[in-house]
């Protein structure tokens, strides 16, 4: 096996949302570290990524102040979300802008690796990494291309990543189940061509989460996503298989699962009890804990990019590299302000499950659902 000599102070697994964005990030607040830090990718670009691909405002606010645009990337707006129990409930809209931006995660991830490339991060694709070893005087990543060391190592290889696995073996993982399928629009499915609709039906049968269905496109074409999300709160429980609740959805609504190839894949959710450091290594995105609520980890993971990057800048300022307040950063952070904030929301509304709460809630307390989202769950972007 080749062995690779320290060349990098930083690497980062992972060339993802999450992984990119600290690139990205410390291209902006560290040239200098920047200019020392190597991303390895065990994919090329543009690769497969099971994801619905929603990109809400704070998504696009992060990327802004990155000076990037996602009108570069393919992409279907939603002008409207829409938050129901069986059908009814409450409509949210952005004012002057859209409300949810959905892009292919292929064609989004292929894009921001290549405008890290272009402001000169290294992104070395194939390299699949095997074990990480953190010890005092550094980090030791071994790969199907050799061994890597550095200073500083950031875990950006998402839900099942090895970085996560390696360094913290015992930690508790909480993991949602997510299928997805992609069908053409339908005429008479009763929905907006142009809205997003999030339906909480499932609750009361102890499915935590909701269905969804919202436009999308591939290669051009019109389609609609839709899918099912369930935070996996009542594992221990019986349940209706999650196939069986979207097949039924999507029938009410004049189409047949059975026509359409259907995904699915696990989200690894955020728990403020959780660690997220040791020494020399940082865990962002997935890896660290997605949104624990909606499953939506695209704008938490270019948040938790921002969040390393400053705090790779101060462990080498002060040459410190324990990243012993790296959570207490965290969880003060709006980023994980809102992270907790779903994190406590999930726990309440799908913990309780009667038909008439879930009614309720989506029906009669509108403007306070409004209210709370905006001062709680959206928005943190831009306080960061």
């Amino acid at each position: 096996m080749q062995s690779d000599s320290l060349t990098h102070d930083i690497l980062i697994v992972g060339a993802g949302p999450s992984g990119v964005s600290t690139a990205l990030h410390l291209a902006q607040l560290a040239p200098q570290l920047a200019q020392r830090t190597l991303v390895l990718e065990k994919a090329h670009h543009p690769r497969p990524k099971l994801c619905a691909g929603g990109l809400v405002v704070d998504a696009e606010v992060i990327l802004e102040r990155l000076g990037l645009d996602t009108a570069e990337v393919p992409h279907t707006d939603a002008r409207a979300a829409h938050f129901d129990f069986e059908g009814r409930g409450l409509k949210f809209r952005l004012p002057r802008r859209r409300t949810l931006r959905i892009i292919r995660r292929d064609e989004f991830d292929a894009w921001l690796a290549k405008k890290a490339a272009d402001r000169g991060i290294q992104i070395r694709q194939g390299v699949t990494v095997r074990s990480v070893n953190a010890g005092p005087a550094g980090v030791t990543v071994e790969t199907d291309a050799g061994i890597f060391r550095a200073r500083v190592l950031v875990g950006a290889d998402g839900s099942n990543g090895v970085v996560r696995h390696c360094i913290l073996p015992r930690s508790p993982i909480y993991t949602a189940r997510v299928l997805e399928v992609l069908a053409p629009p339908h005429p008479d499915d009763g929905h907006e061509p142009g809205g997003a609709y999030f339906d909480f039906i499932p609750v009361p049968n102890g499915i935590a989460g909701y269905t969804w269905d919202f436009p999308t496109q591939v290669g051009g074409r019109p389609m609609r996503c839709w899918g099912i999300y369930d935070a996996n709160l009542f594992s221990g429980e019986k349940r209706p298989a999650l196939k069986e609740v979207l097949e039924t959805e999507m029938a009410r609504h004049g189409l047949r699962l059975g026509d359409y190839e259907l995904k699915g894949h696990p989200i690894r959710w955020f728990d403020p009890a959780n660690d997220f450091a040791v020494p020399g290594v940082l865990l962002v995105g997935d890896a660290a804990g997605a949104d624990p609520f909606f499953g939506e980890g695209i704008s938490m993971a270019l948040g938790y990019g921002r969040l390393a990057a400053q705090s790779i800048r101060r462990a080498f300022a002060h040459d410190d590299f324990s990243f012993r307040d790296y959570r207490r950063r965290l969880l003060l952070s709006p980023l994980g302000q809102a992270l907790m904030a779903r994190w406590f929301i999930t726990y309440i509304l799908y913990g309780l499950r009667w038909r008439w709460f879930q009614a309720f809630v989506w029906r009669v307390l509108k403007p306070l659902v409004v209210l709370i989202s905006i001062l709680f769950v959206v928005n943190w972007a831009k306080r960061s």
